[in-house]
């Protein structure tokens, strides 16, 4: 008979080894999170790359509060309210897009980016653009489409039923001239399910002027991650449709975004009766609440300056990095801004990684590699914490 301590099913997680009160999380403060034993632990994931400004931050949960005294939540289908305006004009500001189309999730984005790029090509003239490209080792999300335009096995082989073919971009330009391409699909910098494997710069360089459009990922580079406040302003493309999430609301809510250009939103304009509107929504798409922490947070960017902040956290990091490369169990240790991965000679990670929980860092791995990833709130100190914890658990 099945005994168990929850009947949370949860993502990515072996619920017969589930170790429930060793991983419920019951407070989040600061950079830390406490579960329900009482152990304070360093989030050291940023709750898988949402976290920015750290938990709890008073001023995303005023906003949240004075929102949800006002509107709760409201349709977005032929309807708007003004935290989701505001929030529209502000990331079009910031990214140089010209719309926004919200979602609820970073997946949920992406789907709605790849339809996008299908019925602009319809209102076009070219409805025989219909195919994808999307760098090798991809990961866009777990829906179908967002899979289909993934290329890592174990987060689709036993999908195939549900997703399409996708061509692997290769480097030289000849994947993206075919004129049955739609768009190509990159994660700029750092292709973060990957391991926290980093793409050179040069690598998107054919990407400039090409003729399908391009949808650039940032749901987990966006925000800060990577130095920039998005990792594609350190690359020499502009995209036409850019997807991000994750951080967008410093972490407290799901919300996520398409950010358009003019000419693909321009595309869908026209006559009620010509039926050129995007056939997609979302029931929670544009939620005031979520829109007020997101509005929050772009405040708190300027407020507390941090991305200056994280400009001088990324020498302590790459120090910390630097000194552990000569490890004999490890086999090399990268990062982009604050995205961190130490990649271990050895399928040790799990260990590792719940050894150093019981040292009071929060990290899951990813295959090998261990993943630092820390809120943007960060200090010198908490680097060093975890480096030396890290290199005691290897020692150890």
């Amino acid at each position: 008979m099945l005994t168990r301590v929850t009947r949370h099913w949860l993502p990515f997680t072996q619920m017969d080894a589930f170790d429930a009160p060793a991983r419920t999380f019951v407070r989040g403060q600061g950079n830390y999170l406490e579960d329900a034993r009482g152990g304070r632990v360093f989030d050291a994931v940023s709750s898988i790359w949402t976290t920015i400004h750290g938990h709890g931050h008073p001023h995303i949960v005023e906003a949240i509060a004075r929102q949800a005294a006002t509107l709760d939540h409201a349709t977005s289908l032929g309807a708007t309210n003004p935290p989701a305006d505001e929030l529209a004009e502000r990331l079009s500001a910031l990214t140089g897009t010209d719309a926004a189309f919200f979602a609820s999730d970073g997946a949920s984005a992406v789907e709605a980016a790849l339809k996008m790029a299908l019925q602009y090509w319809q209102h076009a003239g070219e409805p025989g653009r219909t195919r994808f490209v999307r760098l090798a080792g991809s990961y866009h999300g777990d829906t179908a489409a967002a899979m289909s335009v993934s290329d890592i096995a174990v987060f689709k082989a036993r999908f195939g039923a549900v997703t399409f073919a996708t061509y692997a971009y290769d480097d030289a330009g000849e994947a993206i001239a075919g004129d049955d391409v739609a768009a190509v699909i990159v994660e700029p910098l750092v292709q973060a399910a990957a391991g926290i494997r980093l793409v050179a710069p040069e690598r998107y360089e054919a990407l400039r002027g090409m003729r399908p459009l391009l949808i650039v990922d940032e749901i987990a580079t966006g925000f800060g991650r990577t130095g920039t406040m998005f990792a594609h302003e350190q690359l020499p493309v502009r995209p036409d449709l850019l997807c991000v999430g994750k951080g967008i609301t410093g972490g407290a809510l799901a919300l996520s975004a398409v950010l358009a250009r003019a000419p693909v939103f321009e595309a869908f304009l026209g006559a009620p009766a010509q039926l050129k509107q995007f056939f997609h929504g979302h029931s929670y798409a544009g939620n005031p609440i979520a829109c007020a922490a997101a509005l929050a947070s772009l405040d708190l960017f300027e407020r507390e300056s941090t991305l200056a902040h994280v400009a001088s956290l990324v020498p302590r990091l790459a120090a910390r990095l630097e000194r552990l490369r000569p490890h004999p169990r490890v086999r090399d240790a990268r990062h982009a801004g604050l995205m961190a991965a130490v990649e271990l000679d050895g399928p040790a990670a799990w260990d590792v990684a719940n050894g150093l929980y019981d040292r009071g860092y929060f990290t899951r791995p990813i295959g090998d590699a261990i993943q630092f990833v820390p809120p943007l709130s960060t200090t010198p100190a908490e680097i060093d914490g975890f480096f030396e914890a890290l290199e005691a658990e290897l020692s150890a």
